[in-house]
């Protein structure tokens, strides 16, 4: 190696190179199934790209280490839908309305469940995907919640302080009354992860039922009003700037690309056998 080359590690590389995000590497490394040079990865191992890397066997080209720029759109997800390339049940995905990439394939950052409805960020850069979604961050998401049951300033109180689910502790950052009436009244609520269902299942420990939930901000993206139910828009400018140093990226860094949809498909396994209170 050039001592002016620079290595990093091979699930960075990976993801920079769009085949997933770093968690999702490193599982599918832990499981021996991506090789550097012939030899079976670990995960403290740093590559420069220039390496003979192959995921199941197949190799990731070379080609895919050149440089893109960053993209990353905004997705009005409509209920019905689900955050999958492809779903057993025949189900309609997120991915249908998405447009296709010249090179590369868009990552969903996060997901939002069939009945829930909102923003949905994608972008084709791996290493913001991984950023975007890793607790480290904190990054806050906001949702609209239409709410049946009695809201009172205990329930809220408990919720901000912390309640026990059967996956551990949550809480919500911020809860606010925004308008409604009788037993159907809309808050606005903040969380910092990404758990499953853990606005719902927040608000079902207090007897509570969400009959409507809906994703209006990740981090510094808020869902534009005017941006209809299964459209997109390119996040740019200012506020691609934004997302970006949210997670200390350089916003006019070249990227690797991601695989192309429907051609280039991500590696499968083998079969073998307070805050304060507003």
């Amino acid at each position: 190696m050039n001592d002016d080359t620079q290595d990093e590690k091979l699930q960075k590389v990976l993801a920079r190179a769009g085949l997933g995000s770093r968690r999702e590497i490193e599982g599918w490394i832990g499981d021996g199934r991506v090789r550097v040079d012939g030899n079976v990865a670990g995960l403290g191992d740093r590559v420069t790209g220039a390496e003979h890397i192959a995921v199941d066997g197949q190799r990731v080209p070379r080609e895919r280490l050149t440089g893109l720029r960053r993209k990353v759109i905004m997705y009005h997800k409509p209920v019905g839908e689900v955050t999958s390339r492809n779903d057993p049940e025949g189900r309609p995905t997120v991915f249908g309305n998405l447009p296709r990439l010249g090179q590369g394939r868009w990552i969903n950052i996060g997901r939002l469940d069939l009945n829930t409805l909102g923003l949905l960020l994608f972008t084709n850069d791996g290493e913001l995907a991984n950023r975007l979604m890793h607790p480290k961050w904190e990054l806050e998401r906001e949702y609209a919640c239409r709410l049946y049951g009695a809201v009172d300033q205990a329930v809220i109180d408990r919720l901000l302080a912390g309640v026990t689910l059967e996956d551990g502790d949550a809480r919500f950052d911020s809860v606010e009354a925004v308008g409604g009436g009788g037993e159907n009244v809309w808050y606005h609520v903040v969380v910092r992860e990404g758990r499953q269902r853990e606005v719902r299942r927040l608000w079902e420990s207090q007897g509570v039922t969400v009959s409507r939930l809906i994703r209006v901000r990740y981090g510094p993206v808020r869902l534009p009003q005017d941006l209809p139910r299964g459209k997109v828009r390119f996040l740019e400018g200012e506020m691609l700037t934004r997302l970006c140093k949210a997670v200390d990226l350089d916003p006019d860094a070249l990227i690797s690309p991601a695989g192309e949809p429907g051609r280039r498909k991500a590696p499968q396994r083998s079969r073998k056998k307070q805050t304060r209170r507003r």
